[in-house]
């Protein structure tokens, strides 16, 4: 991958596929849209991260705290020095999102599998419904890095002051038609439908193959610096509906375009369109 800004994170099925048997430093994680899908076959070795029940506290409606991230890392099997590789399906949507998540609490070596699932079995490669069991370790974190997570305050001073965001949903989404994700209609809608102001719409999709696999970064650069104008050095904010499609956009943006500062909105639409007493519009910024 040595064209993008940040080649390290990104690793292809071969290399996966050549350290899946190196446990002791290498762990590879599942982590997909559909929870029930890493039961029916997953990667040799692989352990699952449920995006729901692993990385969500219902009870703050929130990320996991610090301790029990601590606790996820210890059951797993990870220490601080192991190398994690993310796949998952929906061409890495969670995989991304479960990789920010990591990385947001200070683990060092977080990497993607380029393709994701779809790649690996598009290739015929090896699947197996075994769960793997590893000996529990005494997994110490960070606090989160507030580098890379938006809350709704820093949105709305990025607002003021018309600073670049991203709308990473569908078209239908992002003019005010819908208020829901198109691909899964029984989602939890927001109340208002529409963008922030200022944002410009590149739907996530735009960054991947039709196999899963990134684009290249001349064809990223395209889109995002030629097309959408953004730079590389100002501080930018992506959002989605709940954080998952944009953390793939994140990831495109940090890794393999480098820019400096850009952050994922987690709250996305499904606060800020829930919000008292800030701005949306609809439509397309050059419509009347």
């Amino acid at each position: 991958m040595p064209d993008f800004a940040h080649p390290e994170v990104l690793v292809s099925t071969d290399w996966v596929a050549k350290h899946l048997a190196d446990t002791d430093r290498v762990r590879v994680i599942e982590s997909n849209e559909d929870v029930l899908l890493y039961a029916t076959g997953h990667l040799h070795n692989a352990v699952h991260v449920d995006w729901q029940t692993d990385l969500q506290d219902p009870d703050v409606r929130d990320y996991i705290s610090q301790r029990q991230f601590e606790a996820l890392c210890s059951r797993l099997g990870v220490r601080p020095d192991t190398t994690l590789v993310f796949y998952g399906d929906k061409s890495n949507w969670w995989a991304t999102y479960a990789f920010w998540t990591f990385t947001m609490y200070g683990h060092a070596d977080c990497r993607v599998m380029d393709g994701g699932r779809a790649k690996w079995e598009a290739e015929g490669r090896a699947m197996t419904t075994t769960v793997p069991a590893y000996a529990s370790t005494d997994y110490e974190g960070a606090d989160p890095d507030p580098s890379v997570r938006a809350f709704r305050d820093d949105v709305l001073a990025h607002l003021k002051k018309g600073g670049p965001m991203v709308d990473v949903r569908s078209p239908q989404e992002f003019i005010g038609e819908i208020s829901h994700a198109p691909h899964d209609p029984g989602a939890e809608a927001a109340l208002r439908a529409g963008h922030i102001p200022g944002a410009s719409n590149v739907p996530w999709s735009r960054a991947a193959n039709s196999d899963g696999t990134f684009k290249s970064r001349d064809e990223l650069a395209a889109i995002y610096l030629e097309e959408q104008g953004l730079d590389p050095r100002d501080e930018t904010i992506a959002y989605c509906r709940i954080g998952e499609r944009s953390s793939h956009t994140w990831f495109v943006l940090r890794y393999l375009l480098g820019f400096e500062d850009v952050r994922n909105y987690d709250g996305s639409w499904t606060e800020w369109g829930n919000l008292v007493g800030v701005p949306i519009e609809k439509g397309m910024p050059d419509e009347d």
